[in-house]
């Protein structure tokens, strides 16, 4: 099956892939370090399915996330730095544009993403160092957020609130 060809609906079946919750988007779990420290995981790794009907909400982590773009459509990848700042990184295959298919996330930076205006879908990939897990995840609060980064705020509207099940 082609690419161009292939639907969103095609990636979950194949992956096996199920909602992530409250963050949003589609997830499969490909891989946990068997080797741990202090209980943890060393490392994990998934693949990530958003939709022109899904975004990735406003979240952070305390470890390490590095995104791999695999196929699709762009996404764009907001980043609010703990010094205030805002960062857009694209993720894509399009190098001439200014896409990126690798990008690291610092642990304690918020994070959010969505397909570029017109996507249908994407699928990336993530590997964490240590490993994901629920006690690292803290869910964006809009209006503290808001009051934050009021630069941000076009991204912030975009990327919070109640995500949609496939």
């Amino acid at each position: 099956m082609a690419v161009q060809k292939m639907t969103a609906q095609d990636i979950i079946r194949r992956l096996d892939m199920v909602p992530l919750g409250a963050e949003g988007g589609m997830v499969k779990e490909t891989w946990r370090s068997k080797k741990k420290d202090h209980g943890i995981s060393d490392g994990s790794a998934i693949y990530y399915l958003l939709t022109e009907d899904s975004f990735s909400h406003l979240h952070r982590l305390t470890g390490e996330e590095v995104y791999h773009f695999y196929m699709g459509d762009p996404v764009e990848l907001c980043e609010l730095k703990q010094d205030g700042s805002m960062q857009i990184t694209v993720l894509g295959t399009d190098l001439m544009e200014g896409q990126i298919p690798q990008h690291l996330v610092e642990g304690g930076v918020w994070q959010g993403s969505r397909l570029k205006e017109g996507g249908k879908w994407a699928l990336l990939g993530t590997t964490m160092c240590p490993a994901y897990s629920e006690e690292e995840y803290e869910h964006g609060n809009k209006e503290e957020l808001l009051e934050k980064y009021p630069e941000a705020a076009a991204y912030i509207e975009k990327l919070t609130g109640e995500v949609r099940d496939f």
